[in-house]
């Protein structure tokens, strides 16, 4: 899909989409629940979509009625997987289910796009090694057989939270207790809160022991509950930026207690409007295509803890490297780097490109209110926020769709 945007100022009222983070980790609790749960909030993201396919895969029933989803839970620990389970291009799908997919000791086979196989695994490939489990990748597919067992697991922390999270579904429900101990420094632990946090709403204990540690009781069982999922501050990030742009929205359904990690944009954003600042995003490392807008379309910034980058949809580091030198920015990316310099900033002369990456994507149209322009693979969009280009046609940019000659 080929999108024009024309420049304008943003000014309106905006619902902040519900998180996809914390829809994933609802939506897996539910269906390893005994009973039936009721989850409100749920909007139909690719990513969202690929993991309710992949409960249904396992025997989870799910019954959809606009944002509201019942899940009829099933009991993993016996239940083989009736389907392969399509994680189409969601990294959390895939990481998430894999320790699920190993309790029952069946045989599993997940699947994805070449893209999506692309992005690192190794991590549960040494586990299931160590364990003497089958881990075997190709370019298109993951093929599994358990059974995993309770005990002590070490991982990286400066890896994707994902591992863990994908192993904190499943420990509780091993025999026997377990121990999670992460190798500092821990980067994005919010998302590991974020997942301890809905173990938690299903009555799922998990518990940091200490700063590295968590231990995790065997022979749990999660419980049918109702739950909703609250306004994602990952993609409510890209309307505050229209703010910082000289932009008038107000961003309604966002929770202040939230324990999201990107919740710390409003602070970076004052930080890059105020002058060039250092940013370590570690913890926040999805809202980096956004804070490099604004830090372009303002004074610069120099951003570290920037490796994990080069893993997400597209390298992003290099791709918005790209996207900045078509509004005249010049960008040095280093190996756990990136600064942007200041620049006059000025219209592109050629249109964008999506990299099949929906916080690309989102990114430049924040910029592109500034000048206007095009973008090519805009539907990468729907990955996390189909409707964002109408949202922001109700705040008054206007977003023309082009058809392709």
């Amino acid at each position: 899909m080929k999108v024009s945007i024309s420049k304008g100022k943003a000014k309106g009222f905006v619902q902040a989409p519900p998180s996809k983070s914390m829809a994933h980790r609802l939506l897996i609790c539910a269906g390893l629940a005994e009973g039936r749960s009721v989850i409100h909030g749920i909007a139909e993201s690719e990513d969202v979509l690929a993991t309710i396919d992949c409960l249904r895969a396992l025997g989870v029933e799910i019954i959809r009625e606009k944002d509201k989803i019942t899940v009829t839970g099933t009991d993993i620990r016996i239940a083989a997987p009736r389907q392969v389970l399509r994680c189409r291009e969601s990294g959390s799908t895939l990481r998430f289910f894999v320790p699920v997919c190993l309790i029952s000791g069946t045989n599993a086979v997940l699947t994805g796009a070449e893209s999506l196989m692309k992005r690192p695994m190794g991590i549960y490939k040494t586990i299931c090694d160590e364990r003497g489990l089958i881990f075997s990748q190709d370019a298109t597919s993951v093929m599994l057989k358990g059974p995993l067992k309770s005990g002590c697991y070490r991982l990286a922390g400066n890896v994707s939270s994902q591992f863990i999270s994908g192993l904190l579904f499943a420990l509780p429900l091993l025999e026997g207790d377990s121990k999670l101990t992460i190798t500092p420094p821990i980067e994005s632990r919010s998302y590991i809160d974020m997942t301890i946090s809905a173990l938690a709403q299903f009555g799922v204990e998990a518990v940091w022991k200490d700063e590295n540690t968590i231990t995790i009781r065997g022979s749990q069982r999660y419980q049918a509950r109702e739950a909703w999922v609250e306004g994602d501050y990952s993609n409510a990030a890209f309307f505050e930026a229209l703010n910082v742009l000289g932009g008038d929205v107000e961003i309604g359904g966002l929770d202040p207690e939230s324990i999201q990690g990107d919740k710390v944009y409003a602070r970076m954003f004052e930080q890059l409007k105020k002058g060039t600042p250092t940013l370590n995003i570690s913890d926040c490392p999805d809202l980096g295509p956004v804070l490099f807008s604004v830090a372009a379309a303002g004074s610069g910034g120099v951003f570290c803890d920037t490796k994990r980058l080069k893993i997400k949809e597209s390298d992003r580091g290099q791709v918005m490297a790209e996207v900045l030198g078509k509004f005249g920015v010049s960008v040095t990316v280093y190996e756990d780097e990136i600064v942007i310099y200041p620049a006059r900033f000025e219209a592109p002369s050629k249109p964008l490109y999506g990299y099949n990456d929906h916080r690309i994507v989102m990114s430049e149209a924040v910029l592109l209110s500034l000048t206007g322009g095009i973008i090519e693979g805009a539907e990468a969009v729907t990955k996390s926020f189909p409707d964002f280009f109408d949202k922001l046609r109700t705040l008054g940019i206007e977003v023309k769709e082009i058809e392709d000659n």
